[in-house]
Parts: C-alpha cells; structure tokens; sequence
C-alpha cells in the first residue's frame, strides 16, 4: 500500500498540488485521472521520488519515503516496476536484452539466471519467441509488453504506468488493460497508473482519483462512477455521447 498525506507541491510559486490525501491500495489497480494540467503527472514524480515535495508524506507500507537516506532510498528503487508512456524500449537491444537490463544493472545474477527470469516474464505476457527481436520488428502493442515485463521482471511491489495505452488502438488497450490488472493481482502488486483513457478507467478502475486543479476532486471505483453526483467528474468521464449513454442505461437498470 501506498499512502500520500496532505502532499503540497508548488513550482516557482505556482501550486500544483494542494493538500492531496489518498491511498493506493495493494492488489488493486489504482488510476490517477483528471484534465491536462490537473497534477496527475506531478503526483506520480512526487510518488516515485522523482520531485521533493514542500510538505506532507509519501508512506510505502510504514516507510516514510520523506525520511529515507540514500541507501534506503536505493532499496525502496528496486521495489518499483516502471511503464513509460512510450515504453521506453532501447532500439539497439532485442526483447531478451530489453527485459534483462534491470538486472544487470541492479543485481549479481549470472548470465543464466537473467536469461531464465527474462523467459520466465517474456512467456508470461504472451510475448514467446520474440526473445531476439529489436523492438522495430515487433507491434505497439508488443513493444509495451515487452515495457511490462521488464517492470516485473525484479518482482516489484510497486508498479507505476504512465500512459501504458497512448498510441494504441481500443483493442490491443483493452489488452494491455487485462494483462496489468491480472499481473496486478497474480503478484499481489500496488499497482498506480496514471491515464487519460476512459475505457481503462470503466475496464479496470478499482480505485480511481480524480484530480481538479491540483486538488483531489474525487475518489472511489468504476462502478462507483456512475452514481457520482460531482458536477466535474460528470463533464470529465462523460464527455463522449458513448459513456453518456453508458451511464444513461446503468442508472435506468439500478
């Protein structure tokens, strides 16, 4: 479990975040939504130590990330599991070598146990006899695999996804949906995925934070959504004549 405790944060004056509080609970998918320049990002850097914060606390598990020192800080890293919004998949290494770099630069596992753990993933997300392909040869939708797998490949207890379903199309989302909510519960992962896509919040929202100018403007599941009385979370997720509709029938049928 992650907890954030009335967490402010400000750039050269400006808030960006204000009084924050939430809980991103184990086991479960967390999402972090809300317009461009509502915070969301921010709140993840804050989240991954990638920005200090002017006040409150970050707490995994009983551990303030606030009171860290560098060495704890190092152990708390290698506990996370990172999907970048691109992927972030290096052009020159194959799949196989792609999975493996995180070991290589942050364990002593031999050449063989590396390999070995890098199939074991690469198998688990359905990405089998791809080990030597560059990521030009492979889909979008496998190169964000292949993204996935290296986030788990040192059996995190913290997954952070950025974007995990920008440039997809609303198939192979869904997809990628699926599999981080079933790696989510397979592993017992505290898994935070900040999103602008309405269908993974409607797929796989079991805890969702809607976030209004820097302020939390909400919080609850997916189906929790559809009862939601918040003026602004309405006009967020309810912006389409799909979900409108959406809404219209869950609230006729309950």
């Amino acid at each position: 479990m992650i907890v954030v405790d009335k967490l402010c944060k400000t750039f050269h004056g400006v808030t960006v975040l204000n009084d924050v509080s939430t809980q991103f609970e184990k086991g479960k998918t967390n999402l972090i939504i809300g317009q461009s320049g509502s915070g969301k990002t921010v709140l993840l850097k804050c989240i991954l130590g990638l920005y200090s914060i002017d006040s409150g606390q970050i707490f995994f598990e009983d551990r303030s990330l606030q009171e860290m020192n560098n060495q704890e800080r190092s152990v708390l890293r290698q506990e996370m599991g990172m999907v970048f919004q691109g992927s972030a998949l290096f052009d020159s290494m194959t799949v196989e070598e792609n999975i493996m770099f995180p070991m290589r630069m942050l364990t002593q596992k031999s050449p063989e146990e590396m390999r070995s753990r890098a199939n074991e993933v690469i198998k688990r997300v359905n990405l089998i006899n791809s080990n030597q392909k560059l990521p030009s040869e492979i889909s979008g939708g496998m190169q964000k695999r292949v993204a996935i797998a290296r986030a788990i490949v040192m059996n995190p207890k913290y997954l952070f996804c950025d974007e995990p379903n920008s440039g997809l199309d609303p198939k192979t989302s869904t997809l990628i949906d699926n599999l981080i909510q079933e790696i989510t519960k397979e592993y017992e992962i505290t898994t935070v995925i900040n999103t602008h896509d309405m269908n993974s919040v409607m797929e796989i929202g079991e805890k969702v934070l809607f976030l209004e100018n820097g302020h939390k403007g909400w919080e609850g599941s997916n189906l929790e959504v559809f009862k939601t009385e918040n003026e602004a979370v309405g006009n967020f997720i309810y912006s389409s004549n799909l979900f409108q509709k959406v809404r219209e029938v869950y609230q006729k049928e309950n």
